[in-house]
């Protein structure tokens, strides 16, 4: 079924897979402005995905959308393909970091299988992306990740830094020049209640670094309780 879909029904599906993890179900507002379309284009659009054979949504006015089965298995081949092309565009070409969400999102719609299974082969059959996310594995199964978020820690808290959101090339490039990038250990300094600003001494780095909610709140990390730390 996938062969006779647009990119755009691709792009619309795999925003709303990702809209729906954190909160069930996604609003025609929040897929607008993901997408950066109006409201209408979507509400024709969800129309129109709620109507197939099969459906690939399922639609209530008011209440926004949630993926079928048969919408969420095309949705998470897109992400595996994704999230696969980022890693061969950041470990075999070379690419940034910061680069490579922009470059698999061109190339997603358009690699094969065959050419996926080449790139898996390569790459190690490997499990994560550069920026930490999992790679959905090849029977489409998206294997558990970090859900804790840095902003919610605390002083003498530590941890290890697990995924990084990746839609801002700007912050990705901020936070790399400061060692914050997955599997870095970290231990939380600091912590201002009037702008919530979290002070962090990041493994191996000489000085500590200062991040704001703003930033706080696209990182995802495993907490070291304090027992576990020698």
């Amino acid at each position: 079924m996938r062969d006779e879909l647009t990119h755009a029904v691709e792009d619309y599906l795999k925003i709303i897979y990702d809209l729906t993890q954190s909160q069930g179900r996604a609003s025609t507002t929040q897929i607008a402005t993901a997408l950066e379309v109006t409201p209408a284009s979507v509400t024709g659009m969800i129309k129109k995905l709620a109507a197939t054979c099969p459906p690939l949504l399922e639609y209530q006015r008011h209440r926004g959308v949630v993926l079928t089965p048969e919408g969420e298995k095309i949705a998470l081949e897109i992400i595996r393909h994704h999230r696969l092309l980022e890693l061969f565009l950041y470990e075999t070409l070379g690419y940034s970091w910061d680069e490579v969400d922009a470059e698999a999102d061109r190339l997603e719609h358009v690699i094969s299988e065959e050419f996926e299974s080449r790139i898996t082969a390569v790459l190690g059959d490997p499990t994560h992306d550069p920026h930490g996310d999992p790679i959905p594995s090849p029977d489409l199964e998206m294997p558990s990740h970090a859900t804790l978020c840095l902003r919610e820690l605390r002083p003498k808290q530590s941890g290890t830094i697990q995924r990084v959101r990746d839609g801002d090339a700007e912050l990705l490039r901020f936070l790399h020049a400061h060692g914050v990038v997955p599997q870095a250990g970290f231990t939380v300094l600091a912590y201002e209640p009037f702008d919530g600003n979290l002070t962090l001494q990041i493994e191996g780095r000489p000085a500590p670094v200062v991040l704001g909610p703003r930033v706080t709140r696209q990182i995802f990390v495993e907490r070291i309780e304090e027992e576990q730390i020698p």
